[in-house]
Order: C-alpha cells, then sequence, then structure tokens
C-alpha cells in the first residue's frame, strides 16, 4: 500500500501477551499516576479514514464502539459529549541531538517550548477538565504550557499520591479555588517506549555501528525490541491498558480529557482507537506538538481531524457541543 498522509489515526493492539522482565518498568498497581499528527501512512479505507494535507479540512473517522468495561461502574450517556485531545510532547534536548531518548527524563528545548505554546493556542476553545501526562518532564512541560494559552486561565495542578504525606500535603481547601483548578494525573504507564541498552546513543552512530536495517527493525518493527528494552507491543500492553482503566471513565462521565505523551505511547492509544494492524502502525509517524482531537459520544470515539495551520481556526470540524462552548468563551471575555 503506498504511503499517505492524514492527520489521526488509531489501533486495534493484539492481545499476545509479551514477558516485560526486561522493560525497566517496576510492576505498579493501584496508583492514580499518569499522552501531532504529521504523517500517517498506510491506512485501510475500511475503517473510514480520511486522508488529507489540507489546512482548512477535517479529516473524520467513522465511530470505533469500545469494548464494554465489566469492571467500571460509569455508564455511557446517550446526550454526553466529552472532548479528548492527544498531543505529543514538544522537541527535547535529546531530540535536537539525534540521541535514542526513551525513557529518560529530558526537558524541551527552546523550540519544544514553543511547540508547545503553539498547541495550547490550538486548543485554547476545546474545553479540558483533567489531565493525563506520562511521568517525563517532557510531557509535563508540554502540558503546562499548553494549558497557559487556554481561554479559561485554570490553573493545572499535579495530582500527588505516590504516598500517604505526598497526598496529605498537596491538598487545598477552597472550593473557589478547586473550580479554577485541572488535575493533572500523571502516570509512568503512559512514558516512551523504553529503549534498553540504545538509550543515549546517536541515532545515526547507531546506524554505522549495527547498519540501517538492524536499527530500523528495533526503531520500527512492532514486536521485536531493542536490546533490554521495549517493543512497540510492549509499549501498547501498558498504555492501551491504562487509557482503557483510567481515561474511558472520565469520558464516559462527561469529562473532557487531554493526554500529553509520548510517540509510542501515543502510537499505542491511536491504534487501539482507529484499529491499526500491527503493520500500519509501524509506518504512524507523530509530530511534536500538534495536537489530535477525538469526540466521545455513546461510548463511541469520533477523530475530529488534527490543527495545522497558525490557529485552530476553521480547521476542528466543530460540533454543536463544542461551538456552543467556545460562544459561552467568546461572552466571558467581553
Amino acid at each position: 500500500m503506498a504511503p499517505a498522509t492524514s492527520h489521526g489515526a488509531v489501533v486495534h493492539t493484539q492481545s499476545h501477551r509479551r514477558s516485560t522482565r526486561n522493560s525497566g518498568f517496576e510492576k505498579r498497581t493501584g496508583n492514580v499516576n499518569l499522552v501531532s499528527a504529521g504523517n500517517m501512512y498506510p491506512i485501510r479505507q475500511k475503517f473510514g479514514l480520511v486522508c488529507s494535507s489540507s489546512l482548512q479540512g477535517s479529516s473524520v473517522v467513522e465511530p470505533v464502539q469500545l469494548p464494554s468495561n465489566s469492571s467500571s461502574d460509569h455508564t455511557p450517556k446517550k446526550s454526553s459529549e466529552s472532548s479528548l485531545i492527544l498531543i505529543r510532547h514538544g522537541e527535547s534536548l535529546w531530540n535536537e541531538k539525534n540521541l535514542f531518548t526513551g525513557c529518560v527524563d529530558v526537558p524541551l528545548t527552546a523550540k519544544g517550548v514553543e511547540e508547545a505554546i503553539e498547541a495550547g493556542k490550538r486548543i485554547c476553545n476545546i474545553p479540558i477538565d483533567v489531565i493525563f501526562t506520562s511521568s517525563l518532564i517532557r510531557a509535563q512541560m508540554t502540558a503546562m504550557l499548553a494549558m497557559m494559552q487556554h481561554r479559561r486561565k485554570k490553573v493545572p495542578i499535579i495530582v500527588h499520591n505516590e504516598s500517604e504525606q505526598a497526598h496529605m500535603w498537596s491538598q487545598f481547601y477552597s472550593e473557589e479555588t478547586r473550580k479554577q483548578s485541572i488535575p493533572v494525573i500523571t502516570a509512568w504507564q503512559l512514558n516512551e517506549r523504553m529503549y534498553g541498552e540504545l538509550q543515549g546513543l546517536n541515532k545515526q552512530e547507531t546506524a554505522d555501528r549495527f547498519g540501517n536495517e538492524q536499527v530500523h527493525e528495533w526503531r520500527r518493527s512492532y514486536d521485536i525490541p531493542p536490546p533490554n528494552g521495549e517493543s512497540l507491543e510492549m509499549c501498547a500492553e501498558r498504555a492501551v491498558a491504562y487509557f482503557q482503566e483510567q481515561v474511558v471513565p472520565q469520558l464516559t462521565a462527561g469529562k473532557h480529557v487531554m493526554i500529553a505523551a509520548h510517540g509510542n505511547s501515543l502510537r499505542s492509544i491511536i491504534m487501539h482507537l482507529d484499529k491499526l494492524t500491527s503493520q500500519e502502525v509501524i509506518s504512524l509517524e507523530l509530530s511534536t506538538g500538534i495536537p489530535m482531537l477525538y469526540i466521545f459520544k455513546e461510548g463511541k470515539f469520533i477523530r475530529r481531524g488534527s490543527p495545522v495551520g497558525p490557529s485552530e481556526a476553521s480547521v476542528y470540524a466543530y460540533t454543536r457541543k463544542l461551538a456552543l462552548y467556545r460562544q459561552k468563551l467568546d461572552s466571558m471575555v467581553k
């Protein structure tokens, strides 16, 4: 299939069970810790994905029915409509140096800061009630910088549940302040794919040493991990499971959600949402700092496009509810 360009995508994660003993992650349960679209490559027309590079157009995909979660107490409300925004972090210092970054915690470059600010301008009229990020600073910086551009001017506050003392010490006791705040939930499950022994190596030098074909296999195959690292399949297992267990209940309850994370954790979530195959997802590229918008309604996800112009105006395919929300924002600032 010839490559194509699109502004959104999602994939069905295959239910393979792989060992995570070399993933470098400590297995933890019970913690509520909390991921733009550039070129979207082979995508099946049977799922209704529209490929377009127009700055004034919107890519829209047919709704994908989510599997029911028997462990959830929430049931979708027919009248409810929630927004889901996905943003890959801005350029990091190791992106700039062409190094394998993975789970090494490095901050944004000056360009990355600008990308995060620009992303915030593009979503400034989209409602956001809760933010999920990875545990890595580049994703958290992106979320914070983006929210500083939002017209509601709510303050993003990182939720600390890592210990009872951290939870107690981070409490505040003003209901008015709470209404003007947005919780930010961090989770290692949304971290970038762990690149094992490649982390910190220069990508070109690594290709010169091991060969382009070998490095391409480590970087782009679905189920082959780099030495002592994670494959995309392994990354998808943790990221999609977290999305289903923690994010979907928020959307079902009518909350508007933003996820600021990484190329591979977001590719995994997109693979799940748009039901891409393992072959399609390895060709899926996400640009830094470009938001993607989905509408969650009646248990289904509908992709509304990805803004690539200088602002969000005329780019998003607004729903009636989003249009009303924007009108409300306009009235608030007059």
